[in-house]
């Protein structure tokens, strides 16, 4: 069972300051339900839409249902590269057959609506030592390595809105606080592993606690991906273990379209659900000059140190250098020229 202080001590403990890690390409949340501890770069403005459709049987309660909906994620780059303000809700109708009372009944309403903003404190590819390439192995930079799994680290702080007479979350105050923790690890160039610890609904009588471990891995024709998810989900109102898999392709740099499926492994209620979504991202972004202190004069990323271009003396182990070779030599004929002289 997930603990709600292990997602506060890390919410207290991020002192740390780094860049974040912008691709050229569109970096999207999508298919899953994980989200990536990477922003997506400052001045950049990203849609993540999806529709879905989901069947969901009770056996014990003898009902069924079919539910309907659309979603959708408004993302934002703000202030600095490693922060982003993130917005996602959901609309849906759900339609229920009791079929003990042969009665129907309809709700349609926010499945979702919350507000919040992610922060990278944690990316390891920060150390240029760790992005250099091995010259002599092609399979040394592209096979597992065990270094691979420190993942970058993000927090996420927000919260859910209930606005009116919301049937889904009919107990629910308005407002209510949700935290996560998000990992992400490039496990090999073409894989990657991002687990997200979520603790929501924060002071409400049905608190939840809930895990993501998503799995992606591109194809060698990198436009086209593959994703496996496993989500946790525990609370008094409902709690499941989920799975789902799905695929999404690539369009352009900044055009992504996806599609999924899953389900679950219980019946009270058993869910099986499908999903096709779009992201779309406005690109507004531009690197900031380093200033040329920071630059490196070797291109590696370092500080530039005082006196960095002077030409370096030679070791005196290797003996004396030129200079003090011919100041020897000066000496020798200066006092090869007073012994002359003295024996004039």
């Amino acid at each position: 069972m997930l603990r709600p202080h292990f997602l506060i001590f890390f919410l207290l403990v991020t002192s740390f300051s780094v860049r974040s890690q912008y691709t050229e390409v569109i970096n999207s949340n999508r298919p899953g339900l994980a989200v990536s501890a990477y922003a997506v770069g400052k001045n950049v403005v990203q849609a993540e839409f999806g529709i879905y459709y989901e069947q969901r049987d009770h056996s014990d309660l003898l009902w069924d249902s079919d539910i309907i909906g659309g979603e959708l994620a408004l993302r934002y780059g703000l202030l600095f590269e490693s922060l982003e303000l993130i917005w996602e809700g959901s609309y849906q109708n759900q339609s229920i057959n009791y079929v003990a009372l042969d009665l129907e009944e309809s709700r349609t309403d926010f499945g979702s609506n919350r507000l919040g903003a992610k922060y990278l404190f944690f990316d390891p590819y920060k150390n240029p030592e760790r992005n250099k390439p091995n010259l002599y192995s092609w399979r040394a930079d592209n096979k597992f390595q065990w270094k691979n799994l420190i993942p970058a680290i993000s927090i996420y702080a927000g919260a859910n809105f209930v606005l009116g007479d919301n049937p889904f979350y009919a107990e629910d105050p308005t407002v209510s606080p949700r935290v996560m923790l998000a990992t992400q690890s490039q496990l090999t160039p073409r894989s990657v592993l991002v687990i997200n610890l979520i603790y929501d609904r924060i002071g409400t009588d049905f608190p939840e606690m809930s895990y993501l471990i998503s799995y992606s891995r591109a194809f060698r024709n990198p436009k086209w991906s593959i994703f496996i998810e496993n989500q946790g989900i525990d609370s008094d109102r409902y709690s499941d273990i989920l799975l789902r898999a799905g695929v999404s392709h690539l369009f352009s740099k900044q055009f992504q379209a996806d599609f999924s499926l899953g389900g679950n492994f219980k019946n009270s209620p058993s869910r099986y659900f499908g999903n096709l979504g779009l992201s779309y991202r406005l690109d507004f972004h531009k690197d900031e000059p380093i200033p040329i202190e920071d630059q490196d004069a070797r291109g590696s990323g370092g500080p530039i140190r005082k006196n960095s271009m002077k030409k370096k003396k030679k070791s005196s182990s290797f003996g004396p250098s030129k200079k003090e070779r011919r100041q020897q030599r000066k000496k020798n004929k200066k006092k090869k020229k007073e012994i002359e002289d003295f024996g004039s």
